[in-house]
């Protein structure tokens, strides 16, 4: 039969799904498809409409989206799919090499296994395909004009991994990432040595290298609990980790260091001396890695240094999902606004968008203080600010760091004058925050009293 309607029918026919859907192991279902005149079709090879990268082109039209959506290859797919008992089906060009390879040495045939990998291959991409069109036609309005998000959200998670437990010993886990690989995520790291990661230390270590990835000079990370509790910049990797490493050294052990440049020798050999989970880094040195395995416990990770971003971040909740953009913006010296009669000098700013970009990844209320592109005292997760800033101070006290002429982050407005209080009389000389209470004037007033920025 001629393909028809400019070619959107041409494999909806019987000739071709009788082909497929026929069941080898059963008499009844060869003699129809013979008696049909119908040939058996043992291999199938698709690649559908690129409708992700349709809609993905700036300017795409509704109509252009529409003529994207495969018909025909998804049927073909899962009718295939659904026989694989006694259909081959490939949807991946990546399997076209080891599909090829069992047909040579094994007569033409496929074995029982392969096909049902490639089977359960097909209907994780179909089903992949369909959710793009989906997300994509919910996410138009009546005008047919994008909204921010979806009616309906359909997402595809690949499990790299079960772990051993969860959060807490008494609960299972994995490990799974996006099916569209996000550049530069922790999910494409490649682990170089040391044991199995857990829960923890998966979530620990996206909060370090997504703060490290922040940092243009050379810089090292510390967490511990998902709280940086050590961040420094500096002429050498091996500079930058002992600067984050004396901002808490009790807080450091057991923690996860993230660094931004290739690993190599001399910061291994610092970084060894202490106890640490997980070592995360762009490259890994063949120096380092010979320093690293004489522990063999530790956790050491490449990980890509590439900007990206998921599309979405998201929070479950009971029955539910918080799903927001992500938390992408930067600022500049440009977006800040002095508002105290005290002006900050270059430094002192460069100390507190240094500050800033820290707070992002400390948890509300968070207190943060620097200076000379290193942290000096961390206040993370406390309910009330004044907690978070007495936290910090006493930190910086325990590690034996001055804070005269230090800056502070406030991930938040103060909500009173005595945030600004405390950090004053630790001798901070200018403060970063985003302003917005209803007290901003009485905040103010209490950095003028104390003569600072």
């Amino acid at each position: 039969f001629p393909e028809m309607l400019d070619g959107r029918v041409k494999t909806l026919h019987p000739k071709i799904h009788a082909g497929l859907l026929a069941r080898r192991d059963l008499p009844a279902h060869l003699a129809a498809i013979k008696q049909a005149g119908i040939e058996p079709i043992d291999l199938v090879v698709v690649n559908l409409y690129p409708f992700a990268q349709t809609v993905a082109k700036a300017g795409c039209t509704l109509e252009e989206a529409i003529e994207n959506i495969d018909i025909g290859g998804p049927t073909m797919l899962r009718s295939a799919a659904k026989n694989h008992g006694g259909v081959a089906v490939v949807v991946d060009p990546a399997d076209y090499p080891r599909v090829l390879d069992e047909m040579s040495r094994n007569g033409g045939e496929i074995g029982d296994a392969t096909r049902f990998e490639l089977a359960k291959k097909v209907f994780t991409h179909t089903a992949a395909y369909d959710a793009a069109i989906s997300n994509y036609l919910t996410g138009l309005d009546r005008a047919g004009k994008p909204m921010a998000f979806p009616e309906r959200l359909t997402m595809q998670f690949e499990k790299l991994q079960d772990m051993r437990y969860g959060e807490n010993p008494h609960q299972s886990a994995a490990f799974y990432r996006d099916a569209a690989p996000v550049p530069g995520g922790l999910a494409g790291y490649r682990q170089i040595q040391g044991k199995e990661l857990s829960y923890n230390n998966v979530a620990d270590s996206d909060a370090a290298w997504e703060c490290v990835k922040t940092l243009v000079q050379p810089a090292c990370v510390i967490i511990k609990h998902a709280n940086p509790c050590g961040v420094a910049v500096a002429g050498s990797l091996k500079e930058a980790y002992e600067r984050a490493f004396a901002t808490d050294p009790v807080a450091a052990f057991g923690g996860i260091i993230a660094l931004n440049r290739p690993l190599d020798g001399p910061a291994a050999a610092a970084i060894s001396k202490q106890f640490v989970e997980v070592v995360i880094a762009p490259e890994v040195s063949e120096q380092a890695r010979r320093v690293f395995s004489a522990k063999a416990n530790v956790r050491v990770l490449e990980v890509p240094l590439a900007p990206g971003a998921s599309p979405f971040d998201m929070k479950r909740v009971g029955g539910g999902l918080l799903v927001q953009s992500p938390d992408s913006r930067g600022i500049a010296e440009t977006d800040l606004k002095v508002v105290t009669k005290i002006v900050p000098t270059h430094a002192q700013t460069q100390d507190m968008l240094f500050a800033w970009r820290v707070a992002k990844f400390v948890k509300s209320n968070a207190i943060v203080f620097c200076a000379g592109g290193r942290t000096l005292g961390v206040g993370a997760g406390q309910m009330s600010r004044v907690d978070s800033a007495r936290i910090a101070v006493i930190k910086a006290g325990n590690a034996g760091l001055a804070l005269a002429g230090s800056v502070v982050a406030s991930d938040a407005f103060f909500p009173f004058r005595d945030g600004v209080d405390v950090v004053a009389q630790a001798g901070a000389g200018a403060i970063i925050q985003p302003g917005g209470s209803v007290r901003d004037d009485e905040v103010i007033a209490a950095a003028d009293e104390s003569g600072i920025a």
